[in-house]
This record gives structure tokens, C-alpha cells and sequence, in this order.
């Protein structure tokens, strides 16, 4: 087996073996589905300017579907995982790359996840809860290591649009994919490629997404952090949400 396939079911298993911890969890569930609603919704407020712009809307959009949702990716996730070795064979060297990279995110956002969920004391997420399970479950380190995926796989599918044939290639793709089981990954790498090509350019929009999401990490790993959280703000205003 290829060494990228075998990397790429790496991650999936650590997907599998996260979500089968969470159903020994009671309320885990719950907790982390609430989690991940919380982040997705922070991340529309951090983002909310980029979002209102027609020229950034869709790749943030995209972002904030693909990769901060709370839906269910367990069935995608299996289908996937039985077919991957069909997958790297399939599809171009660059393009398993960045589902490498995908599952790398994943895998790592995953377990970041249920670590911080089961530090939560409820489902019923305050800005203060979430500051203390955020320093409580992971390192600065890992942190940054997400943002870094999430970059990664940004600037990958930004390097696409500027190679005109590797869209008609992938469109191409569409009905040898499909016959795979490998449609949710199409849609998901064409939905990426038109939503970045539509910015023609994302330089700033990439550069917003590092400036901000790593100054949120330096914030939330500060020692105020919590005092921050729980300080009185502006009617209607989440304290932890709002930039410095």
C-alpha cells in the first residue's frame, strides 16, 4: 500500500477511534456537537466581514462548512476509508496530497474536540467554559499545527486555480469518481477550487484567516483569558469571540 493511503487511513482510524470514545461518554455527544456549533458560530463572528464580501464570501462560506460544521461525516468517513487505496490510484499525486492533509486536519480537529468537550462541565457552552477547557486540553503547539492544515489545504487549493487544465481535469474525474464512491470528495475539491478561483487571488483572504485565527490562540492561552471572557461587552456580544 502506498505510503500516502496508508497515512491518509491513519487519521481516518483516529477519527473512528474519537467518535467511538465519545458513545462511551453519556453526554459527550451532546457536549461535543454543542462544541462544534459554538466554534462554527465564532468562527461567523470573527469572519463576518469576509463573509458580507462578495469576493471572499464563497471561500469563507466554504471554510465555515467544511471545516468548523458540527454535521455527521461518520458514514462519508467510512466509505471513504474502504476506498482510499482505489483513491490514490485514481486521482493525481497533488490532489491525494491535500486529502492527506484533510485527514490530517481532521483527524487532529477530532481530538481536540473530544478532549475539549469532556473538559466542558455542560452542553450549555460560556465563553469562561471554554477558555479553561481550551488551556486544560491541548498545547499552543497543536493549536498552531491546526491553523497550519487549514492553511495548507487553502493554499493548495488556491495553487489549483492557476493551473486552468487541473479543473478540467477534475471535472473529468467526475464519473469515474462517482462509480469509486468517491463523490463526496469530488464535491467537496470542486466546491474548494470554484470557491477560490472566484476571489481571483487569495493572498489576503488566506493571510486573514492566519493573522486571525493565530492571534485568537496567543489570546486564549493568555493568562487574562478567562477574565476576558467573563467581562462585560456590548449588548448581544460574545466577549470571546470579539478580536483584540
Amino acid at each position: 500500500m502506498p505510503d500516502a493511503a496508508r497515512e491518509i487511513l491513519q487519521h481516518l482510524q483516529s477519527v473512528f477511534d474519537q467518535r467511538a470514545l465519545r458513545q462511551r461518554g453519556g453526554v459527550l455527544p451532546a457536549k461535543v456537537h454543542a462544541l462544534k456549533r459554538y466554534q462554527q458560530q465564532r468562527f461567523c463572528n470573527t469572519y463576518a466581514d469576509l463573509l458580507a464580501m462578495p469576493r471572499y464570501a464563497g471561500a469563507a462560506r466554504f471554510f465555515l462548512d467544511e471545516l468548523y460544521g458540527p454535521e455527521d461525516f461518520s458514514t462519508r468517513d467510512e466509505q471513504f476509508a474502504r476506498i482510499v487505496p482505489t483513491m490514490v490510484k485514481l486521482f493525481p499525486e497533488g490532489v491525494v496530497d491535500t486529502v492527506r492533509l484533510l485527514a490530517a486536519l481532521h483527524a487532529l480537529s477530532e481530538r481536540l474536540d473530544t478532549a475539549m468537550a469532556g473538559a466542558l462541565p455542560s452542553a450549555q457552552i460560556r465563553p469562561a467554559d471554554y477558555v479553561l477547557a481550551w488551556q486544560a486540553t491541548a498545547a499552543s503547539t497543536e493549536r498552531v499545527r491546526q491553523i497550519d492544515l487549514m492553511l495548507e489545504i487553502g493554499h493548495a487549493l488556491e495553487h489549483y486555480t492557476r493551473k486552468p487544465m487541473w479543473a478540467t481535469t477534475l471535472r473529468m474525474m467526475r464519473g469515474p469518481a462517482k462509480a469509486a464512491g468517491l463523490q463526496d470528495l469530488q464535491r467537496f475539491l470542486e466546491a474548494g477550487l470554484e470557491s477560490f478561483k472566484a476571489m481571483r487571488g487569495a493572498r489576503e483572504f488566506l493571510h486573514t484567516i492566519a493573522s486571525r485565527e493565530r492571534a485568537l490562540v496567543e489570546r486564549l492561552f493568555s493568562p487574562d483569558a478567562v477574565a476576558a471572557a467573563t467581562a462585560p461587552s456590548r449588548a448581544g456580544d460574545d466577549p470571546l469571540v470579539q478580536l483584540p
